[in-house]
């Protein structure tokens, strides 16, 4: 807080309004204000007739969880039904102002955090905010298992998916159901080869969301993918997507498709329970999963 906003908190005749700043994965940015009339700072307009109120902050120290939520009214200008069903807003970044808005350099910010859960009804919609704290609520450290935690392509997997034939542009040729999808042109990859990857659009009113493949196949007018559920917004034919290969996870895939076993992040070799729970038997011998041989 600066000496000038805390000098005209003092004054007793206050010029106040709240601010909030939406900031979505894909890079929207949108400013909200209950003022009316506009409010201008760091190069955001935060717009007066949006609809957009919220509910007063809680804040606590220690470790307690910051929260509240905001209410707003579905806009084409603003916040949409569409986006929010595509779950373009799903984590996007909030931060809450108190501002002199005949001053606007004089202010406060008042809570940093992500969009929590969205309820849309009746033109409107509701959204959680949690605060910084959200994050410690989060699992810490590496679980022991057999299957490799990393994703493919992130920063402990380090493959590099951008290599020739791990990853196709395409257009779609036909649409079934949300989920099944004909793409064009021909591919050298054997079919299952983009089993459990992501499937990306490109463009099209479902640009930026992702699926997860189900099955892959090779069909009379082309490469044929089929998700596990639909992306949230409609994929039209022409649209164009990129698929990934698969991944499931286990050792020899990793060292056989991707010759990657060197950041393998799994323990393939660790006993079973069946392994952990036997008891020595004079003259025999157990496996890995606890099998008598």
């Amino acid at each position: 807080m600066n000496q000038a906003f805390l000098d005209h908190i003092q004054s007793g005749l206050t010029t106040l309004a709240r601010c909030w700043l939406l900031r979505r994965r894909d890079g929207w940015v949108r400013g909200f204000t209950d003022h009316d009339s506009d409010v201008v700072f760091d190069g955001v307009t935060f717009r007066a007739d949006t609809g957009l109120t919220a509910h007063a902050i809680m804040q606590t120290t220690g470790l307690s969880i910051d929260n509240s939520e905001a209410l707003g009214a579905l806009s084409d200008a603003a916040v949409t039904e569409a986006d929010i069903r595509a779950g373009r807003f799903d984590g996007a970044e909030v931060e809450a102002w108190l501002v002199n808005w005949a001053d606007p350099e004089e202010r406060l910010l008042q809570f940093r955090g992500r969009l929590g859960e969205l309820a849309r009804s009746g033109g409107a919609f509701r959204a959680e905010l949690l605060g910084l704290t959200e994050a410690l609520n989060q699992p810490q450290g590496r679980v022991y298992q057999s299957a490799c935690s990393a994703v493919l392509g992130d920063g402990r997997c380090r493959f590099d998916t951008e290599q020739a034939g791990f990853s196709e542009e395409l257009a779609v040729v036909s649409v079934a159901d949300g989920v099944r999808f004909t793409l064009d042109g021909a591919m050298a990859q054997p079919e299952r080869w983009f089993e459990k990857g992501r499937f990306a659009v490109l463009d099209g009113v479902a640009a930026g969301l992702v699926g997860v493949v189900k099955n892959d196949s090779v069909g009379p007018g082309g490469r044929v993918v089929e998700l596990w559920q639909a992306v949230r917004a409609p994929v039209r034919v022409g649209d164009r997507v990129r698929i990934e290969a698969g991944c499931d996870k286990r050792h020899q895939t990793c060292r056989d498709k991707f010759a990657n076993i060197l950041n393998f992040r799994g323990f393939p070799h660790i006993p079973g329970e069946a392994r952990l729970l036997s008891v020595p038997i004079e003259g025999t011998t157990t496996d890995e999963t606890g099998g008598g041989k």
